[in-house]
């Protein structure tokens, strides 16, 4: 089976809505917003749902997204990941509410490394097989940083294949926003899709700047058969014009028949 579309939903202030990455922080007036959904989040859930889209993600951004979180979970039981403040104490709840798997991110960091005792204890407690590491990055120099806190806190942590492969005992997969192109829709970080192709040994779920189905066959190519492309801000179910949602539905179904 080829590479797939992964379908998103970003949850902020409870609206679904589609964000520039970088420019999420704590103050709103620098946020930069591509749009603002009028339809509920249970309504793309259900989308997806019908249409057969598995292995997408839900992302609280912030505060005050839980109840819009909830309904789309329960709109499509078992069919979507979701993160954004996901810790120990309320992994579980999400799981028992539906979600296919939990994305981590900033809980599993301290100081700026991986607390690998936090890590391990969350893949003991819910397995392994239900934890996703989102290791979202932002590049410097020659590396990528893995960056937590509404992706504006550098950690120590760079992507690397000794890396993921260390990680890749604790999670089942990875979620790995590229946050310098992210909602930008001028294309894939190609260098770094490339490495993940290279170094990642379990699958990988890329996102960021995606903006033509194009990006979808680049990323096909470069990942090797280990990464898969969610596409934002380009699609029309987001107010995009790069790429029609009836396109990528097509493009799965035609991989699984491949």
């Amino acid at each position: 089976m080829g590479e797939m579309f992964r379908p998103c939903i970003d949850l902020h202030e409870g609206k679904v809505k589609q964000i520039v990455g970088g420019t999420l922080s704590e103050a709103a007036a620098g946020l930069r917003t591509n749009f603002v959904s009028d339809r509920s989040s249970a309504y793309y859930a259900e989308l997806y749902r019908r249409d057969g889209l598995r292995g997408g993600h839900i992302i609280m951004l912030g505060s005050g997204n839980e109840a819009a979180a909830l309904a789309a979970l329960r709109a499509y039981p078992g069919g979507m990941q979701i993160g954004g403040g996901i810790n120990l104490e309320n992994a579980p709840a999400f799981l028992e509410e539906g979600a296919s798997h939990v994305i981590v991110t900033s809980w599993v960091f301290q100081g700026g490394r991986v607390d690998w005792e936090r890590l391990a204890n969350l893949a003991g407690a819910i397995g392994k097989e239900r934890l996703v590491l989102d290791l979202s990055c932002r590049r410097r120099g020659e590396d990528y940083f893995v960056v937590t806190d509404r992706w504006q806190k550098f950690t120590e942590l760079t992507i690397s294949r000794e890396t993921l492969e260390r990680l890749a005992e604790y999670c089942v997969e990875f979620l790995i926003h590229a946050v310098d192109v992210e909602g930008l829709c001028r294309g894939i970080d190609a260098e770094l899709v490339g490495k993940l192709g290279q170094w990642c040994p379990i699958p990988t779920t890329y996102a960021g700047g995606a903006n033509s189905l194009r990006d979808l066959e680049e990323v096909t190519r470069l990942g090797q058969g280990r990464v898969d492309l969610t596409i934002g801000s380009a699609l029309d179910i987001f107010g995009g014009t790069g790429v029609r949602y009836a396109e990528v539905v097509e493009f799965n179904h035609r991989q699984v028949g491949a």
